[in-house]
């Protein structure tokens, strides 16, 4: 189960429990449902910028990489501009490093943000790793630091994956993975953001990260309790397998306390199958035979912030879900259920991050503060029908919640506590997996809610 007790990290933390059984699609596919009705994305309270062209990378400040071209652009080590010492935090282990970097052009935010959140999607072998930082500007004129934003690297042999704590300039914060202001009723704001990128490589390797995708979502999203009510729009399941993070409890307690707080990978090895993506036997070679659905295992350890000591980190969970072939990653905010509608109808399934009371979401049967849960589609009635991870087996991971109830759960970015304090909610956060390649209809379905 979710760790209710766990004092919340940033807007919310993310944890829960969930494994699955595989439904037998290998890819994308929808159950036999009523014909979806268009829907009409709600306008947005959120910037997304992401950097993913040729174009794109060509635009930036480059010191010792080169942009590439191809069916997938991205930028990558070509001559280092220097060596660096690093030392890891949670090893001690002290290492020299080439590195380079890229820095973004500066992109002005079309929504003055209170929060924002970076994401990435990158291939790093081994013997490389990078770095993720932001230098924003004030409503007032001023800058922030270079925050980082994440250390990241898809295995855990070279450096250990990381967020940087204790990060503020008294104006702003880092909280794990999201850059906050300080006082928003203040009316300060981010106007502005630069996102730097630094590529690492052992001394006198050929290796070297590559980036596809980097980005950055700033948002505004208004102190509220209750959101208005959406009108249903849409009939449509996807086929999406199952995994319950319950049935792992116990297993690599050194990744966040084994599988009860697993919630975030769960519903991200849910998404990687559903788009037909799957773990090799070498790959999962290294988690115990006898526990079932090993990839959730991998899943976890793939994704584990060792400072944060969760599975949750928002961006590290999209990261993973790039390493897989041909998939993107993001994470971004919605504005209401008429946008996961959207996705839903063009085949795009979400992960929605909410937190709630036990008797806030009718048939849960749990409260949580904070868990993620995998948004596959709509009934007649218009209520949501989730592939829950908090379940006991993968079975009972299909849930149906009450459209009303799970809407503003989601939605609100205030709430009470179980001891009556008003503590915060995610304001409609959500990971987003796809095709690198969307067909016209995901493409037009991921513009409408902000994402390209």
């Amino acid at each position: 189960m979710t760790r209710a007790a766990e004092p919340s990290r940033r807007t919310i933390i993310a944890a829960a429990v969930a494994t699955a059984t595989a439904t037998g699609a290998a890819g994308p596919a929808a159950a036999a449902t009523p014909a979806a009705r268009p829907t009409k994305a709600s306008p947005s309270l959120v910037d997304h910028r992401a950097w993913t062209s040729y174009t794109d990378w060509r635009s930036g400040t480059a010191q010792g990489v080169r942009a590439v071209s191809g069916a997938r652009p991205g930028v990558e080590i070509a001559v280092p501009a220097g060596r660096t010492d690093y030392t890891d935090p949670h090893t001690g282990r002290t290492t020299t490093w080439e590195y380079a970097t890229w820095t973004s052009p500066v992109h002005r935010l079309g929504v003055p943000s209170t929060e924002a959140i970076a994401s990435w999607n990158a291939r790093t072998p081994a013997g490389t790793w990078l770095q993720v930082e932001l230098l924003g500007t004030y409503s007032d004129g001023t800058t922030t630091p270079w925050y980082v934003m994440g250390r990241w690297a898809a295995g855990d042999q070279d450096i250990r994956r990381t967020s940087v704590d204790n990060q503020t300039d008294g104006k702003s914060s880092i909280g794990t993975d999201t850059f906050a202001i300080a006082d928003a009723a203040s009316g300060l704001r981010l106007v502005s953001c630069r996102l730097r990128l630094t590529l690492y490589r052992r001394p006198g390797g050929k290796s070297t990260p590559t980036v596809w995708r980097l980005g950055v979502m700033g948002s505004d999203i208004p102190d509220r309790f209750t959101v208005p009510a959406s009108t249903p729009g849409l009939v449509r399941e996807l086929v999406v397998p199952r995994y319950s993070q319950e049935i792992h409890k116990g297993q690599y307690p050194e990744y966040d306390n084994g599988g009860e707080a697993w919630c975030s990978p769960t519903s991200s090895q849910m998404i990687i199958e559903y788009w037909g993506r799957r773990l090799t036997p070498q790959q999962l070679s290294w988690v115990d035979p006898s526990y079932a659905d090993p990839q959730v295992c991998h899943a976890a350890r793939s994704t584990y912030d060792y400072q944060y000591q969760g599975c949750g980190n928002w961006p590290f969970n999209a990261a993973y879900a790039a390493t897989f072939k041909d998939l993107q990653g993001v994470v971004t905010r919605l504005s209401s259920l008429t946008d996961l509608e959207t996705l839903i109808a063009a085949g795009i399934p979400a992960i929605t991050s909410q937190s709630f009371l036990k008797g806030e979401l009718t048939g849960a049967g749990y409260g949580t503060s904070g868990h993620l849960m995998t948004v596959i589609g709509f009934t007649a009635g218009g209520d949501v029908i989730a592939n829950d991870p908090a379940s006991p087996d993968d079975q009972a991971v299909r849930r149906v919640y009450k459209r009303r109830e799970w809407e503003n759960i989601w939605l609100r970015t205030k709430r009470y506590n179980a001891s009556g304090k008003v503590v915060s909610g995610t304001g409609g956060v959500c990971y987003l997996y796809f095709p690198a390649h969307p067909d016209s209809r995901q493409r037009k379905a991921l513009a409408a809610v902000g994402v390209r």
